[in-house]
């Protein structure tokens, strides 16, 4: 091969080179920059706005912890991920998020809303109630701004029991007739406001199927 031959085969050679490591560059560089939107928009198209951070894990396909905690923190830095709690995170702002699911999530365990707020929003009891109002496994009382959500221990016979429960945008709550059976469990001696507007008859029926009578 002559002395050009070899100077054009050189060339072409180098050439070649430097194009593999403009695109193995390219790559890492596109990958380094869309790899977190990514992760973003894989966030923001969940029909839900609340994790837990083993959610996100899952989500996002990260096992390592740290590496998690990582990423979340600098989400929540840059205003994609907003605390609740720690270890629960919001992709709303909180008042934006529909508050009794808030309160459901956040109890971190099966619930349903009932008791005195149904009743109340209900107009059976006239007192005001200032607390979301749960049945669930645990007693429990978590303030998250402004609101308070409360849940009082229901055995799981009762509990996972759905006579009179609807399930509604992602939560639980029980019908009028239901959070009344709920209420005379927990107290027999209960007032209701409203006791001559109450159908007896449903609530009856639910307290059987449920096996409070």
């Amino acid at each position: 091969m002559s002395t050009p031959e070899r100077l054009l085969h050189f060339e072409d050679s180098f050439c070649g080179h430097l194009q593999i490591i403009y695109v193995v560059l390219s790559c890492t560089y596109m990958y380094r920059i869309n790899k977190p939107q990514n992760k973003t928009n894989i966030l923001l198209k969940q029909d839900k706005p609340l994790f837990y951070t083993k959610d996100l894990g899952k989500l996002w396909g990260l096992s390592n912890s740290a590496t998690l905690n990582t990423t979340i923190s600098r989400y929540v830095t840059n205003g994609v991920l907003v605390p609740v709690y720690k270890g629960l995170y919001s992709t709303k702002p909180l008042n934006q998020v529909d508050q009794i699911l808030l309160g459901s999530v956040a109890l971190h365990s099966y619930s349903y809303l009932s008791t005195e707020f149904v009743l109340a929003k209900n107009g059976i009891i006239f007192q005001l109630v200032n607390s979301y109002s749960y049945c669930s496994t645990k007693n429990r009382t978590i303030k998250i701004n402004e609101n308070v959500f409360k849940s009082r221990q229901l055995q799981d016979v009762f509990l996972y029991n759905t006579s009179g429960v609807e399930r509604i945008n992602g939560y639980q709550v029980a019908t009028t007739e239901r959070a009344i059976a709920d209420m005379m469990y927990y107290n027999p001696k209960y007032y209701f406001d409203s006791y001559d507007t109450i159908d007896w008859k449903k609530v009856q029926k639910v307290q059987k199927e449920v096996g409070y009578i």
